[in-house]
């Protein structure tokens, strides 16, 4: 008999954990602890396999090494589109406000840490730390880690042969190990689901008002991928590029629906590269770096949701976002979508990190999983779909003849 798939299980979980939670409120208490060891698994992950993932990926596409005119055009499109993406699920979230209605359901955060109170230069000047070891121990550090492996990975690729293939190595076969114990954890996900969903449901005193703010909170993120796939990207293609924007997305249809269905920037990777190749007729010079480091630290999508998940679960809380918190806030989404891995529910790890820069309970991310899967779908799509575009773009600039260009003519009469 073949195996239920995972996003199934989490599915009849979920529904059994409400049900649960809205019949036997008491008896919650008794399940209560396999949320708690789920979040605690998901924590334990964190900085490994941001470390490992960082580190294995920087260091495999050369990025240190060949930081030359490739190199650098390639970065300039990963920071820019995944800040345009932020900058559009900031708005969208300022806007609609899904959290609103719902605050103080959840408790207050009297009793947390004021990290989110920290001014920005102060943030800015930690991101350097003083003691890598005592950063791998703290839970709000993590930008710390981040800036440690990026620039680790980076010159591992300038160190002699010998040294750098045996730490490249090292680094791959870790972060290998770091994904079979996150698939591990994630596997276990439809126990930890339950216990953290039932107690929620326990707690709902306002069910209608949750669903709805669930539902905004869902429109928010489609809305704010929509935009990004329709319209900012296509700008990138069509004024940058000079690529015909309609032709390429019909191009990468294999692709998109690759990502879509299977949730992973990886495993959709190869069929990525066919495609920009064969169907673009982008070089294997291009495709061949961009592509790969595209899928370990570009993820348009991943930046917008975590964005989006944060802002949700600070109106929860009844937090005011100031200007300065929110740029924080953008920053540390942009960076947390760089150390996120292409797996199904691989935001879901890095998530912690933008919640520890505002100061919430890692525990609030029960509010969303019910709808977590479709939404980890769409952003997959997204993440991949940004990274051919990245190809396209690059192997343009590059001189390069992309199959479906267009001329500067036919640009102005659009």
């Amino acid at each position: 008999m073949k195996k239920m798939a995972l996003h199934w299980q989490i599915l009849i979980a979920i529904v059994l954990a409400l049900l649960f939670g809205s019949l036997l409120p008491a008896q919650t208490k008794y399940v209560e602890w396999m949320g708690t060891l789920f979040i605690r698994a998901l924590k334990m992950i964190v900085v490994p396999l941001v470390l490992s993932s960082l580190i294995s990926g920087v260091s495999n596409a050369g990025i240190g090494k060949s930081l030359g005119r490739l190199g650098i055009k390639s970065v300039v499109y990963y920071l820019s589109t995944s800040l345009l993406a932020i900058l559009t699920g900031l708005t969208l979230v300022n806007l609609i406000q899904p959290g609103k209605g719902l605050e103080g359901m959840l408790g207050s955060l009297t009793d947390l840490p004021e990290i989110s109170k920290k001014p920005f230069s102060d943030t800015l000047i930690e991101i350097i730390p003083t003691n890598l070891f005592e950063v791998f121990s703290a839970n709000d550090a993590m930008l710390s880690v981040i800036f440690f492996a990026l620039l680790a990975g980076i010159f591992i690729t300038r160190l002699r042969d010998d040294h750098r293939v045996q730490l490249t190595g090292f680094f791959n076969a870790f972060f290998e190990l770091m994904m079979k114990i996150t698939m591990f954890v994630i596997r276990l996900a439809p126990f930890g689901i339950f216990g953290l969903v039932a107690v929620v449901a326990a707690e709902q005193i306002a069910t209608r008002e949750l669903f709805t703010s669930l539902g905004k909170y869902m429109l928010t993120v489609v809305v704010g991928l929509l935009f990004h796939n329709f319209i900012t990207l296509p700008l990138v293609l069509l004024f940058i590029a000079r690529i015909n924007p309609v032709k390429h997305f019909r191009a990468m249809a294999t692709p998109l629906i690759t990502a879509f269905s299977t949730a992973s920037s990886n495993a959709t990777l190869p069929v990525t590269i066919e495609a920009v190749e064969e169907k673009a007729g982008v070089s294997n010079r291009v495709s061949g770096f961009v592509l790969p480091l595209g899928a370990t630290v570009n993820m348009d999508g991943t930046a917008l949701y975590e964005l989006v998940v944060a802002g949700f679960v600070a109106q929860v809380y009844g937090i005011d976002l100031t200007f300065g918190q929110q740029f924080i806030l953008v920053a540390t989404a942009l960076l947390a979508s760089i150390g996120a891995a292409a797996v199904p529910m691989g935001s879901l790890v890095t998530m912690s990190i933008i919640f520890s820069a505002l100061g919430l309970p890692f525990e609030a991310v029960a509010l969303i999983l019910p709808i977590d899967r479709p939404l980890d779908m769409l952003r997959t799509a997204t993440n991949v779909f940004s990274d051919t575009c990245g190809a396209v773009t690059i192997a343009s600039s590059e001189g390069e003849s992309i199959k479906y260009g267009i001329r500067d003519a036919e640009i102005k009469s659009r």
